[in-house]
């Protein structure tokens, strides 16, 4: 009768170990039916389940793995494994899988002990967790630098998906730390398009704000834009106000404000990485085209759809041009531009930070809440607040070796 055994092994890892055992159970014929291995700070873990054939007796085949193992100065340990419980573990192949994704900073072993209490707590087993971010020096702290903290959690069980992010949303709030679930499905791993907000996410301000500065009307305008992205005001009616609000400024005023906008960290390194990978981008804003079309040039996004500014003897007439952007008008976009470029929604990323993100965020196969208000991240399925825009690249589940640098901007 087939035996069934798992072997693990731990110790210093060096080329060829993997190599070497397997080859021992190669000469017995030993059908190997589930292998891992990791390796951490240098240090080898193996695990293999063997079916020793009924040609073989599992004593001498077991005997030279473990002379093998002491000779390349390893840890082993052989566990019997009845018939029964590889036939559990097999029907259990047909689960549900999750990702979970840890972003931060730093991540300090409290976030990663509330993340995988909560993971437990609702009967999930992790299968596998894996650095994404780049080894970090002692030396290197938040002060001087961008630090980029990454840690991934494949998981395995039926959960629901909205029950472990209001748990996840706690540790947030609490910890500092963002914490995203995605169903490791096949959409995972073909995304094809990501859409943008522009003001507050793309950049790092509102420039409608920034008009409005210029126009001596700011505090007037800023109070508007704030309680329509906290979802206190209709979208259209609070633009309508703040255009009126715009009424007689001169056009050379824009390209000024053009050149001062400061780009969101991260949005750069982001998008250079997502041409090369072959993706679309488009900025879905509820902003104004000509700062769309300066940011496209500047960042290579295939597609622009935002608001017109409506001019008459090269000053801005304070009137409202339809259709306005508003929130359901980027969910209609982003359905336009899906079916466009021939693909499903699944396929589709959404990143925004205002309640008008909040249609497109929910149709989109993966919707992020990136630096949003509050309201925001408590209805956006996954949010991002500690890193910068180049933190969408770990929800794809890229590493940071993976991970092109843009080149320095003239």
């Amino acid at each position: 009768m087939t035996e069934l055994v798992l072997i693990r092994v731990s110790g210093a890892d060096k080329p060829g170990l993997t190599a070497s055992m397997t080859a021992i159970l190669a000469q017995y014929g030993v059908t190997i039916l589930d292998i891992g291995q990791a390796e951490i700070h240098d240090t080898l873990s193996l695990g293999i389940l063997a079916a020793v054939p009924d040609s073989a007796e599992s004593a001498p085949v077991l005997k030279d793995v473990l002379f093998k193992a002491h000779e390349l100065g390893l840890s082993i340990r052989f566990t019997p494994v009845t018939a029964e419980s590889y036939e559990q573990w097999v029907s259990g192949q047909g689960k549900n899988r999750h990702i979970i994704t840890l972003l931060a900073r730093t991540i300090e072993a409290e976030a990663i002990a509330r993340v995988t209490a909560i993971v437990a707590e609702a009967g999930l087993n992790i299968d596998q967790i894996s650095r994404l971010s780049g080894r970090v020096p002692l030396d290197q702290t938040d002060e001087d630098t961008h630090t980029r903290a990454c840690v991934e959690f494949s998981v395995r069980g039926d959960a629901n998906q909205s029950e472990l992010r209001a748990r996840f949303l706690e540790v947030t709030n609490e910890l500092g730390v963002d914490v995203a679930v995605q169903a490791d499905d096949v959409y995972r791993r073909t995304r094809r398009l990501v859409a943008f907000d522009m003001d507050s996410t793309l950049i790092e301000a509102e420039v409608i704000d920034k008009l409005a500065e210029a126009a001596g009307v700011g505090d007037k305008v800023a109070e508007i834009t704030e309680r329509a992205m906290q979802g206190e005001l209709d979208f259209k009616q609070s633009f309508a106000e703040r255009m009126a609000l715009l009424k007689g400024m001169d056009a050379s005023v824009l390209e000024q404000i053009a050149e001062q906008l400061p780009i969101t960290e991260g949005a750069e390194r982001l998008i250079y990485n997502l041409r090369a990978l072959g993706y679309k981008t488009a900025i879905l804003s509820g902003g104004f085209t000509y700062f769309g079309h300066y940011l496209q040039k500047r960042l290579g996004i295939d597609y622009v759809f935002a608001n017109e500014l409506e001019m008459e003897d090269g000053r801005v007439t304070g009137n409202v041009i339809e259709p306005v952007v508003d929130g359901q008008r980027k969910a209609f976009l982003l359905r336009e531009l899906a079916e466009q470029e021939g693909i499903k929604l699944e396929q589709t990323i959404a990143v925004g930070d205002g309640a008008n993100d909040l249609p497109m965020l929910g149709i989109a196969g993966l919707g992020i809440a990136f630096r949003a208000k509050p309201l925001v991240r408590e209805n956006a399925r996954n949010s991002i607040s500690t890193l910068g825009l180049d933190g969408v690249l770990y929800l794809l589940g890229y590493r940071d070796r993976d991970i092109l640098e843009p080149p320095a901007q003239d």
